[in-house]
């Protein structure tokens, strides 16, 4: 099997080629896909002895053992071993907690093993899985988290890596079901954005999987109910920075809310300036639409004090909403009127 990675599609380029035919046999690396059509260079299927591409690679065992020792799978296994030790040394994982995937090909991936520390893998411990999360290359068992990873990339195709850990300060957010509220920090609404809580789900369990999936394509960073945080990035060194932003943020809010803030926060015209700046960069935000005056309408300080029970743009508040004595007020005159009548 030929995997054509970035280094060789950067060559192709420069040869002036506006074409580059794939056949049976050949696959190209999400990188090498990005290179091509970064210099406008069309990929074209061909028949014959060379095939035809597919974005689905056989199952052959030793063509996956190939695509498993290849150049670009040696540098993603040595990133995620890195990253690994990164989460362990910041106590965002303990025992042999979280977990961490990079799409290697359009349907495979490279995952880290169950029940190993993440500060101390080797590469040999990464394991290689399909889109289904069989195992198909490396001794040690995947992990068995992959299901939500997976779940995440179908999702949002555009994402490349993803990383799962319990970083005390973010997992303290997600155990109280409260979502870190918006409009205080410009990073963290720059490079991450809202930091939605899903709902408790067995960990690994296909429930988990159906809720992460449509959330995937709005949030780069996600609160796990009772269990942690899972965020994707273009690069698995990416998607751990959304993991060390969030946490932050969540440490930063934690501290500040004991200093009997004032200040309620980014005033919403100043927000409509740091999601144009995201807009530019091509990282998603499901409030690019929204008015300036619905982005920062709850103080945050509320939300944290436990004030107000919504801390992100919603739907307009209906019946629930409205307080006791409003509607008892509402239904005294309403009686009034029909006693008069």
């Amino acid at each position: 099997m030929n995997v054509v990675t970035q280094k060789e599609a950067e060559a192709f380029v420069a040869t002036g080629a506006k074409e580059y035919r794939v056949g049976t046999g050949m696959l190209l690396t999400p990188s090498a896909r990005d290179v091509f059509s970064s210099h406008q260079v069309k990929i074209v299927s061909v028949e014959g002895p060379s095939g035809s591409a597919s974005p689905v690679p056989s199952a052959d065992p030793a063509k996956m053992e190939e695509l498993f020792r290849s150049e670009e799978a040696e540098r993603i296994k040595r990133e995620i071993c890195d990253i690994g030790r990164r989460l362990w040394q910041r106590e965002y994982v303990d025992g042999n907690g979280g977990n961490i995937s990079c799409r290697l090909t359009e349907n495979t991936f490279l995952c880290t093993p169950t029940r190993v520390s993440k500060g101390f893998m080797k590469p040999e411990s990464i394991s290689l899985v399909d889109g289904e999360g069989r195992q198909l290359a490396g001794t040690a068992a995947r992990t068995s988290e992959i299901t939500t990873h997976l779940a995440l990339y179908r999702g949002e195709p555009k994402a490349r890596a993803v990383v799962h850990a319990h970083p005390v300060h973010a997992t303290a957010f997600a155990i109280a079901g409260v979502e870190p509220p918006p409009c205080l920090i410009p990073e963290l609404e720059v490079f991450v954005g809202r930091v939605p809580v899903a709902p408790y789900k067995t960990p690994g369990s296909a429930e988990m999987a159906a809720i992460i999936e449509p959330m995937a394509a709005q949030h780069q960073s996600i609160l796990m109910g009772n269990h942690g945080v899972i965020c994707w990035g273009d690069s698995v060194e990416d998607a751990y920075f959304k993991m060390e932003i969030t946490d932050a943020y969540c440490r930063t809010l934690i501290v500040a809310a004991h200093l009997n803030p004032s200040h309620s926060g980014i005033p919403a015209e100043k927000m409509q300036d740091l999601l144009e700046i995201k807009k530019r960069m091509g990282l998603p935000d499901p409030r690019y639409n929204l008015e300036a005056v619905r982005l920062c309408e709850i103080d945050p300080w509320e939300v944290l004090s436990g004030k107000a029970s919504r801390c992100s743009p919603g739907p307009a508040p209906g019946l629930a909403d409205v307080s006791e004595d409003l509607v008892r007020e509402i239904t005294d005159q309403v009686m009034k009127a029909l006693s008069q009548g």
